[in-house]
């Protein structure tokens, strides 16, 4: 979903003094069945459970999602790496506005970026290319890399910036907790379908007991399938929900 992604991003990166107000409409928590859109940030640059809004946000179907996205490639003449450099700028410009650096305990702050095999995980990769140049210290793990020009190019850019690849993800969420402040779900997005599979499958196990924030791209990974007892992230209680970016 990177032309929607890419859309919302220029509105953010045009905005300029209207960024936040119009990343409030743009970010969301899942409370249950319905998405809540949050209405301020506490001083700790989380979101303030207590006012959240009482209206559901309304979001694009898939099939919506995809329109844009052929609109983009069709009509505008979109590359996919142009669509992705964007996507994940925006993506990176919305964290960083929901979790600025000096809101962190460290310095830098620590976020771990786990990119799955497809377009979203490009996504991520791009993402935290940027986060670094906005002051954070991002890791990546990339369990599945597609043998594809673009793809790799994007991992050569991130060890060229010297951003680490872990070789395998802490087992336990107390580890991820203790490392890092921030995890970037880049897994799956909104046109994910069918069954959750290894290694990813035992991957958002170990993210479902993080205690530290999940900001996710497209939409919580796993969420789009019907399956019963298929691997997803979600849903979240009001006060402990990642953010849609």
């Amino acid at each position: 979903m990177s032309g929607v992604r890419t859309l919302l991003g220029l509105g953010l990166l045009v905005a300029g003094s209207r960024l936040l107000r119009i990343k409030s409409e743009t970010i969301a928590c899942r409370s249950g069945p319905t998405w809540w859109r949050p209405q301020r940030l506490n001083s700790g640059g989380r979101w303030d459970s207590e006012v959240m809004a009482s209206t559901a946000v309304k979001y694009l179907s898939q099939e919506e999602a995809q329109a844009v996205d052929q609109e983009l490639f069709n009509e505008y003449q979109f590359s996919v790496d142009q669509l992705m450099e964007l996507a994940g700028l925006s993506c990176a410009t919305a964290i960083a506005k929901a979790y600025p650096p000096t809101s962190m305990s460290r310095s830098p702050p620590t976020v771990l970026v786990i990119c799955g095999p497809g377009n979203n995980g490009g996504d991520g990769l791009v993402c935290a290319r940027h986060l670094k140049l906005f002051g954070y210290e991002p890791t990546i793990y990339y369990p599945k890399r597609p043998n594809k020009p673009l793809f790799t190019a994007l991992v050569t850019q991130c060890q060229k910036m010297d951003i680490p690849f872990l070789g395998e993800m802490p087992s336990e969420p107390t580890m991820i907790d203790e490392l890092y402040e921030l995890v970037v779900d880049a897994i799956f997005g909104f046109s994910f379908k069918g069954d959750v599979r290894e290694p990813f499958h035992s991957i958002l196990s170990v993210l479902k007991g993080l205690t530290v924030p999940i900001a996710s791209i497209d939409i919580p990974s796993g969420a789009g399938t019907q399956k019963v007892g298929q691997g997803r992230l979600g849903p979240y209680p009001p006060d402990s929900c990642p953010h849609q970016v």
